[in-house]
């Protein structure tokens, strides 16, 4: 007689709505809202799986708020999220590192409570050599009184973040959230284009083996950062040394240290004094889920989530990762510049 085993399937919807349960008080939009995010991540990992045949690689003869050329895949990304979004009653407005200034819901539609800001496709610049890249999203809750979404309502700290996460689109299709219960990953099964769950619950380890961090730059570094980067590397501090991994790819690089341990950097330095990355469209979403896992982010000083945002497009210092290589950060970074 065969012993079968039980297991039990869940999707991403049945998984969002048993969470909805735990809430009397939800109305469903939250809901709603990732449910149109997980369809347009699967809209644009087939776009990507099919990158090397389809007429989906290069660049654009545009560029983007950034400065940055645009590639192909970043506007098909842009704008099928923009499309699966802007209809359903349940955003104000949206906010996209591609655009210049806030996405504004179509008068046809009607406009909801929440405000989503999102970085298409993360790491784009890659593609063309079948690096993983990625989304990163982030909701909040508006806060203006008039119909459409606002300046006010898009430049809210990270802790008023009601829920965010990102998509890696790799050897597999990976969709990570949190509404502030848990950081949660989902696989996307292609035989039947469903999010299963495969990932419940997940926990950074407090101690990590990776550094990710792009050593270039160390020329441009000041003497603080510098020796941050020789602790992590066991020459100072005579702490054990992290294995170097950078992918070049915030998603990529953010999933593996996620889920194996480590820390990911992008100091300030002499080129970019203010940081490189995004705080509402990077730094900000991908906090929300490292403090959700046990982990933290910081820009050097202080927490990232804590940051007051000023402007749409604000870059930041970024250290994010493991609880204990966050916190060497933060006490190096914070004493007075070291000098020689």
């Amino acid at each position: 007689m065969l012993n079968h085993t039980a297991t039990s399937v869940v999707t991403i919807d049945r998984y969002i709505i048993e969470q909805e349960r735990q809430h009397p008080e939800a109305t469903g939009e939250l809901s709603g809202i990732l449910y149109d995010l997980a369809l347009a991540a699967k809209m644009i990992s087939s776009k990507v799986r099919r990158a090397g045949l389809a007429d989906v690689l290069g660049a654009t003869d545009h560029e983007n708020v950034q400065g940055e050329v645009q590639q192909k895949l970043d506007v098909f990304a842009n704008d099928t999220i923009v499309k699966a979004m802007d209809h359903s009653g349940r955003l104000c407005g949206m906010a996209s590192e591609e655009e210049p200034d806030i996405i504004q819901i179509p008068d046809r539609f009607r406009c909801g409570k929440y405000c989503l800001l999102f970085d298409p496709l993360d790491g784009s610049s890659n593609i063309d050599v079948n690096v993983p890249v990625g989304t990163i999203f982030s909701v909040v809750q508006k806060i203006t009184r008039g119909k459409h979404g606002e300046a006010e309502d898009f430049l809210q700290p990270g802790r008023r973040q009601v829920a965010a996460g990102y998509v890696i689109y790799g050897s597999s299709t990976m969709l990570v959230y949190t509404t502030g219960q848990g950081a949660h990953g989902f696989t996307l099964d292609p035989t039947i284009g469903e999010f299963l769950l495969s990932h419940p619950d997940i926990q950074m380890p407090d101690t990590g083996r990776y550094l990710s961090v792009n050593d270039s730059y160390e020329q441009y570094w000041d003497e603080n950062v510098k020796s941050l980067m020789r602790r992590y590397r066991g020459l100072e501090g005579g702490g054990k040394p992290f294995n170097v991994r950078y992918v070049g790819s915030l998603v990529a690089d953010f999933h593996r240290n996620l889920l194996g341990g480590g820390i990911f950097c992008y100091p300030a330095n002499t080129k970019n004094p203010n940081g490189k990355l995004r705080l509402l469209y990077e730094a900000n979403p991908l906090a929300f889920i490292v403090e959700q896992a046990g982990g933290l982010a910081s820009d050097g000083r202080q927490s990232i989530m804590n940051v007051q945002p000023t402007e749409l497009h604000q870059r930041t210092p970024l250290y994010i990762g493991s609880r204990s290589a966050v916190n060497a950060a933060v006490e190096t970074l914070g004493r007075e510049l070291v000098t020689v």
